[in-house]
């Protein structure tokens, strides 16, 4: 396995996805559930047409994510096979164990198919957590500020749910970890990235 994680102060990795439960740790600013593509579903991926890869945003209840990124590959016209009902199922299953770790019933779901600089500044996000995995392209770059710009940044693999505490998470101190989305416009570069966030009030979502 090619790991682009470094070990960071307050960054856990985690090797199944029961160690996801480890962001309620007070030493724990965010995990990494490192893992590997299967190479069949990373070929796949890589290759289609960026058309045909689906795109979602909705809230749902953790066991209705498999109905919604269905739909969502309906609609674009993703090729059916195995690889199509991997990303299914493991989406599914994402949602499934983020949404436990989180005792919530609802969660915001994103699926952002991404071309230019989004995102390019270090942040950290308005939520109590967040759960990102790019099923292609670059993931997510992380570090550890004082200030601005960390000065050591590391990217999360692709495949691999990166688990981030928001600023609405229960008062703790800010271990200054911070993220953005990799620099990618004019690369020719098309990410497909996940986003999970849990949502406590469904009814004041706009």
């Amino acid at each position: 396995m090619t790991v682009h994680a470094a070990p960071m102060p307050g960054v856990a990795i985690v090797a199944e996805a029961d160690g996801i439960a480890r962001i309620a740790a007070n030493d724990t600013a965010a995990l990494i559930w490192l893992r590997d593509r299967p190479a069949p579903f990373r070929d796949w991926i890589e290759g289609l047409d960026p058309a045909q890869l689906p795109r979602a945003r909705m809230l749902v209840r953790p066991e209705g994510a498999r109905a919604a990124v269905t739909a969502a590959c309906d609609a674009a016209l993703t090729p059916d096979g195995p690889e199509r009902r991997w990303l299914i199922d493991d989406i599914a299953e994402c949602a499934r164990v983020f949404g436990a770790t989180m005792g919530t019933a609802w969660l915001r779901l994103r699926l952002d198919v991404i071309a230019t600089d989004a995102c390019r500044r270090f942040h950290a996000d308005r939520v109590t957590a967040r759960l990102v995995c790019t099923y292609r392209g670059t993931g997510t770059q992380y570090g550890l500020a004082d200030g601005d710009e960390p000065q050591h940044v590391a990217t999360v693999p692709a495949g691999s749910p990166f688990v981030m505490r928001g600023t609405l998470w229960p008062p703790l101190p800010d271990r200054g970890l911070r993220h953005r989305s990799p620099s990618i416009q004019g690369s020719g570069e098309t990410r497909l990235l996940l986003v999970l966030d849990p949502v406590t009030d469904p009814e004041a979502e706009g």
